[in-house]
């Protein structure tokens, strides 16, 4: 189950740029009892970007759209730096909410070239000058006269943003804004990102599907699974103290192995692990979560597991590996080259800590491997 949201997002300061209190929505043409989004609550900090991870369908977009005013919660309110815009009685167009949003095919206008589309939401006798200000800061400086089509797809995105920030808005929703950009410009336009936002004074929530992306320039990465929250923390607290084993698979993509009670001892298709202090769960299904670069890899002719494949990540191999009714990632070196098939036993690097759920508790091997 996923962890209480009020838990996890940390306190909920009404004046922060962007406050969601229990909020509830679902599609007139879902089924009944069918919810988009839970009892969601998380708040964004001035000058914080949040990046948005979970699974398809489980409510990612439907979030921003909900900020943006696109959609309207079935429960639950929206405050924007501490305006109440959408909620039992209030309702606030999206045109009214002094929100930015940058879309995954950047929306840019193909009949407007660059200069008129980032002027397009300026009103009369609004400073043009920001706009400017805006197309050097994003690299855009000469290009004011050419079109989308005649732009790059890093260019296309720069021009999406500087046209989001240049009303002044101060907080700013990105869908995917990389996913449709080559890796080079991708990574170039990630790591830009934190600057610009600071410069222009702007909180931005940020949808993406890749956990590294996120981790690798957000402040915080809430992470959504069937329109709940399990968790919003730093990306380090992510990465030490993964709220739940959901979070452990999805965001770190570790091992989840299941256990059985013994006593006061955890059997495991790799052998027998011990809480350190509390005690155990009383009652319910246990998983142990490892690192897949916690577990090493022994040939064996008569072993018990077998590998199933592998992929090549440029640094390391990623090994699918076989161990009873479990399939195991292991992260090992480049030097430990394997073929699909190789008999073998898999056992826990010494030293290695694993986490048990439900619990997040933080467990350690007592022995060497052997079977159930």
């Amino acid at each position: 189950m996923p962890v209480a949201s009020s838990a996890i997002s940390g306190a909920l300061a009404d004046g922060d740029p962007v406050v969601l209190r229990d909020l509830w929505h679902r599609y007139p043409s879902a089924a009944p009892g069918s919810w988009t989004l839970r009892g969601l609550d998380l708040s964004l900090a001035p000058g914080e970007l949040i990046g948005l991870l979970g699974p398809s369908g489980c409510g990612k977009t439907t979030l921003l759209r909900l900020i943006a005013g696109f959609e309207r919660p079935s429960r639950g309110t929206v405050r924007i730096h501490g305006r109440e815009v959408a909620g039992e009685q209030r309702w606030l167009a999206p045109e009214r909410r002094g929100i930015g949003m940058v879309f995954q095919d950047y929306a840019l206008f193909p009949h407007l070239d660059a200069w008129a589309n980032v002027c397009f939401g300026l009103k009369p006798g609004d400073d043009r000058n920001r706009a400017g200000w805006l197309l050097e800061l994003l690299g855009l400086t000469g290009l004011e006269r050419r079109y989308p089509h005649e732009l790059s797809g890093g260019q296309r995105q720069r021009l999406a943003l500087a046209r989001a920030l240049a009303p002044g808005n101060s907080v700013l929703l990105l869908d995917e804004p990389f996913s449709n950009l080559d890796v080079e410009v991708r990574l170039r336009l990630r790591s830009e990102l934190p600057a610009v936002l600071a410069e222009c004074g702007a909180s931005a929530l940020m949808v993406t599907h890749d956990p590294e992306e996120a981790m690798a320039i957000c402040d915080r990465v809430a992470v959504l699974r069937d329109g709940q929250l399990d968790q919003c923390s730093t990306p380090l607290e992510l990465v030490q103290r993964p709220a739940t084993a959901f979070v452990g698979r999805f965001v770190l993509q570790a091992n989840l192995l299941p256990v059985q009670r013994q006593g006061d001892r955890l059997l495991s298709e790799l052998g027998p692990f011990a809480l350190d202090s509390a005690p155990l769960p009383a009652s319910g299904a246990l998983q142990l979560l490892l690192a897949a670069d916690g577990l090493e890899l022994l040939p064996q002719a008569d072993g018990r597991c077998r590998v199933l494949g592998r992929e090549f990540l440029g640094h390391s191999w990623l090994y699918r590996v076989a161990c009873g009714d479990c399939t195991l990632r292991l992260r090992l070196p480049l030097e430990q080259d394997h073929s699909p098939g190789l008999t073998c036993e898999v056992r826990v690097r010494p030293g290695q800590g694993a986490l048990l759920y439900p619990g997040a508790q933080p467990v350690r091997m007592i022995a060497s491997p052997q079977p159930l």
